[in-house]
């Protein structure tokens, strides 16, 4: 057994002990009752995001020690591996006991809490007190840094030859049709060719958690995850793709009417129906409650909408809309909402949007760019009579509601794939980049950036897997989704801007890809649930036994 597991082990109790002394501190302040308050949990929200954020740190630590433990089981616990487990635990646990970052300005300290003498007990734990002092330091990244320069990379094996082989086929695909183009479509604000999106429906991309019975591979989520990862390992834009398919394939299996799931599902499997999420408006972002588009339904049974949505993302090429509208302007709230199956005519170059009814305009954006944002008006826009989602009137946001914990573990994937790109960037760049001399992986400070990009990656990884494998089981894992979404998102925005900053100079220049990887990984802290609203929903749900601040490894 490795030492370096048998530490980490060690030192979690203590670490979780922590994690429950902050949520009996959180709980005091925002639910004096022994219920959460709304406003309390507002007016404190430091302390209840930084509950969520240690909370997250601690799922991520014990996920990483999972990781270790199988990869020593498999015979495949090498250098990389403990040094990632040592690292990793060293500055998780060191950013838990004295300051841990919620963003590049704030953050969260025990004074916070008053667990001031819980940290210090943490960071006095034997176990813990050896990983602070003995994980992360400059000779152990050192060590790492000069192992990813020779080739070496921490183990990605899952355990099941299947996943691994599909694993193998997309990071094939990836590298000879994605990354070769992303950087002259994304300079070109193009979208992703036809051809690219039928050869990646050839894969099953589209179809990978659609049921066998409707065309599809019948998979779980840990297959999304991994395809997902690395389609965007070489363009978030083609990772992305299968977001619309996984939500819209998650809503029609789980809700709708045999009839819908027969006409739809084959379809959005085999590609040849591209289906969009349209469900923000303006001034609402991540309020739906407040979702007033209408759909009002006509004599014939028929429904027409009308009002104005945002950010919808692929807006134009798409065939399909699930559209979450107001069918009931009487009931307040979530209650009034419905959810509609709108089919719509392909747009092209010449006319965009081509029916009657709506119209739309695109929105420029810095990256994200291989499939367009668009803002949506719509007026009397038409819809089948048979275009209500199950048939039934009023449960649409129940119905988003349950494929959140998927959206949400195919966005941490994505943001491990656009990290992974950016490592793999910036290690080409410095080992090629010589300085004074030396190749730039010679530096410590460079060789420093490498290791941790690769070490917290991996640490996203495997909490984005953990989430993965629970939705697998038939478990309760939003609380899981929402923080392998935090930290993945965090980590692809700290890989991209230190892989920027390793390239100097022409990091800000356009012709080199990782300006465009820098600016993808931003949005990845806003889309899906923005960075503050995850934290609140996984803070709240722990404060309402949802989880716990760790769980047993």
């Amino acid at each position: 057994m490795s030492e370096w597991i048998d530490c980490a082990r060690a030192a979690l109790p203590a670490a979780r002990t922590y994690g429950e002394a902050v949520r009996a501190a959180v709980e005091r302040a925002v639910a004096p009752g022994g219920t959460p308050d709304p406003a309390r949990l507002t007016r404190e929200q430091h302390r209840v995001h930084g509950f969520a954020w240690i909370a997250a740190t601690l799922a991520a630590l014990e996920a990483t020690l999972d990781w270790a433990v199988r990869a020593e089981g498999a015979g495949r616990l090498g250098a990389v591996e403990e040094l990632t487990l040592r690292i990793g635990f060293g500055e998780g646990l060191a950013q838990i006991a004295a300051g841990l970052p919620m963003s590049a300005h704030e953050v969260v300290r025990p004074a916070a809490f008053g667990t001031e003498a819980e940290a210090r007990a943490l960071a006095a734990d034997p176990a813990a007190a050896r990983l602070i002092a003995e994980g992360s330091t400059p000779e152990s990244r050192a060590d790492l840094a000069a192992l990813l320069a020779e080739g070496a990379r921490p183990c990605e094996a899952l355990g099941d030859e299947a996943l691994d082989l599909i694993r193998d086929q997309i990071r094939a695909f990836t590298v000879e049709e994605i990354a070769p183009y992303a950087h002259a479509w994304h300079l070109a604000d193009a979208l992703i060719p036809d051809a690219v999106i039928a050869r990646m429906a050839g894969l099953g991309v589209f179809g990978i958690c659609i049921p066998e019975a409707y065309g599809g591979l019948g998979l779980g989520k840990l297959a999304m995850a991994v395809v997902s990862e690395e389609l965007s390992r070489g363009w978030i834009c083609a990772g992305s793709l299968g977001t619309r398919s996984e939500i819209a394939g998650e809503l029609i299996a789980a809700n709708g009417t045999d009839e819908q799931k027969a006409r739809w599902l084959p379809a959005i499997a085999d590609g040849s129906c591209l289906p969009t999420a349209v469900f923000t408006e303006p001034d609402t972002g991540s309020d739906l409650a407040a979702v007033r588009t209408r759909g009002e339904r006509q004599a014939d049974g028929s429904w027409r909408v009308t009002g104005a949505k945002t950010w919808i993302t692929h807006a134009a090429r798409a065939d399909l809309m699930t559209m979450l509208v107001r069918t009931d302007p009487a009931a307040p709230g979530y209650a009034g909402l419905s959810m509609l199956l709108a089919a719509k005519t392909r747009g092209s170059d010449a006319d965009a949007f081509p029916d009657p009814g709506i119209e739309g305009s695109e929105i420029p954006v810095l990256g994200y760019r291989g499939m367009k944002e668009y803002a949506l008006g719509l007026d009397g826009f038409a819809v089948a009579a048979d275009g209500l989602l199950g048939g039934r009137e009023g449960q649409g946001f129940k119905q988003l509601m349950r494929t959140f914990e998927g959206a949400r573990i195919q966005t941490a994937a994505r943001a491990v794939g656009v990290a992974w790109n950016a490592f793999d960037l910036a290690l080409d760049y410095a080992q090629g980049r010589r300085q004074f001399g030396e190749a730039l992986t010679h530096f410590p400070r460079v060789a420093d950036k490498l290791a941790l990009m690769a070490v917290e990656t991996v640490m996203a990884r495997e909490l984005t897997y953990a989430a993965a494998r629970a939705k697998d089981l038939g478990d309760r894992c939003d609380i899981e989704a929402g923080m392998a979404k935090l930290l993945g998102a965090r980590a692809a925005w700290n890989a991209a801007d230190n892989a920027v900053q390793i390239h100097g100079g022409n990091g800000y220049a356009l012709e080199y890809p990782i300006s465009r990887v820098l600016c993808d990984a931003r949005i990845l802290n806003i889309f899906e649930g923005a960075a503050e609203i995850q934290a609140q929903v996984i803070g709240r749900g722990l404060l309402a036994g949802q989880g716990r601040a760790g769980q047993a490894a």
